[in-house]
């Protein structure tokens, strides 16, 4: 593990200068890793989590004293037989010990909107990753197919150039000619359509890596299936333990509890402490006996208790319990949308597995078909074309093959979002 997590880090270091290439060959968790590290949408949640920790501090900031210092000098001029000045000082301690439990809830609150922030970054990092696995599983099958169809071109192009042979002996005529032609045109359009989708495909892999528009990455990875036995019940609930969305609208529905009770706290009383020292100093006027600096202090206990307001905390109140109702509504179709989607992927995923089965016996026969040929072209029975020919087939399963570990694949990284994590 500590290996994994050096070799990581080490490229995380190494992998900016990698981008002065035109070329970069990724591995999918190397992808991944940048992925995370720059991809937009996730800096974006992190600044609100980062946020969301501010105004937690913020609120606990009412459970302290404030100390307020105020100063003032003035110049009394043309009221009095002799113009005085003066200069005054104040210093307040305040402290709130009850506000009807505003305080205690805003922070409860706080707590529960940092667990929403962080639920929204988890979700956030989980759509990412997603993404990345399917558009590298699909440039790396787009540059499969690209192959695929540049080896059948070239097969039938020597299929042309056999029977353009063939034609000048007389053995072949001109309709022969020009259906091989335009199968050759078909086949050539297929090769410009397929390297158009891996270029597609390049392009939304770079855009979601944030790499320049220079850089052709070369996906490192193979289509390797490993079965993996799932059960949907399991998942279900798996999904409803780790997924961002639940633990998401579950933050939220205590936070709009909290924010009930602060509402209501608007209409309850409240108590606080203060203690006030003044410093003054006038000039001395004839009758006034005294001169200098005159200090003294204030330690007072206030109550206040909003009697009345006009039903504006009762409609606000009202505001709280609906907005507390539209959470939980949403919570409970977000639980049915999640069943929806884990049962579809949980289908696609079994769908897959059963289609990679069925192409081992396609590969199976093409594989003997070949092998016969090979045999058959040492020993001078078939041709050289006729070898290329099976040679073809042989490819086309095994790309058949390739097409269907795709599937499994990206089924199995929806199934595994679709359960909370990758």
């Amino acid at each position: 593990m500590k290996r994994q997590i050096s070799l990581i880090i080490i490229f995380i270091f190494i992998f900016p200068a990698l981008l002065k290439a035109d070329e970069v060959s990724l591995k999918l968790d190397e992808a991944m890793t940048i992925a995370l590290r720059d991809n937009r949408d996730i800096l974006l949640k992190t600044e609100d989590v980062q946020k969301a920790k501010q105004k937690l501090a913020e609120a606990k900031s009412g459970l302290l004293p404030t100390l307020n210092f105020t100063g003032t000098w003035s110049d009394t001029r043309g009221l009095y037989p002799k113009d005085t000045a003066s200069t005054t000082t104040q210093t307040t301690l305040k402290q709130y010990l009850y506000k009807g439990g505003k305080t205690i809830n805003t922070i409860s609150q706080n707590k529960d909107k940092l667990e929403v922030s962080q639920a929204l970054l988890d979700k956030a990092k989980l759509e990412v990753v997603l993404n990345i696995s399917k558009a590298f599983y699909t440039l790396l099958l787009a540059n499969e197919f690209a192959n695929l169809n540049k080896g059948i071109l070239d097969n039938t192009q020597a299929h042309l150039n056999a029977l353009q042979a063939r034609y000048k002996n007389g053995q072949a005529s001109t309709s022969d000619i020009l259906t091989i032609k335009e199968s050759l045109s078909s086949v050539n359009e297929a090769l410009e359509a397929s390297l158009n989708q891996a270029e597609a495909a390049q392009a939304l892999l770079r855009n979601l890596l944030y790499l320049e528009e220079k850089i052709k990455i070369k996906p490192d990875s193979q289509f390797v299936y490993s079965p993996k036995e799932v059960a949907f019940d399991e998942a279900f609930l798996q999904a409803m333990k780790s997924r961002p969305e639940i633990k998401q609208y579950a933050a939220q529905t205590q936070a709009d509890k909290k924010a009930i009770e602060i509402t209501k706290s608007d209409t309850r009383p409240s108590i606080y402490a203060s203690w006030d020292y003044y410093s003054r100093s006038t000039t001395s006027l004839s009758f006034s006996p005294t001169k200098g600096w005159q200090d003294y202090n204030i330690v007072g206990l206030t109550f206040s208790w909003p009697i009345f307001d006009g039903w504006a905390t009762k409609a606000k109140v009202e505001q709280a319990i609906i907005d507390l109702k539209e959470t939980q509504l949403t919570k409970e179709k977000t639980i049915k949308d999640i069943a929806t989607e884990l049962k579809n992927a949980y289908l696609d995923l079994n769908n897959a597995i059963a289609k990679i089965k069925s192409q081992q016996a396609e590969i199976d026969l093409y594989q003997d078909t070949l092998d016969v040929m090979q045999k058959k072209y040492k020993s001078g029975i078939v041709s050289f074309l006729d070898l290329d020919d099976a040679s073809l087939g042989y490819q086309v399963s095994q790309f058949n093959q390739k097409q269907a570990i795709y599937d499994y694949l990206v089924a199995k990284a929806s199934f595994e979002k679709a359960t909370g994590g990758l």
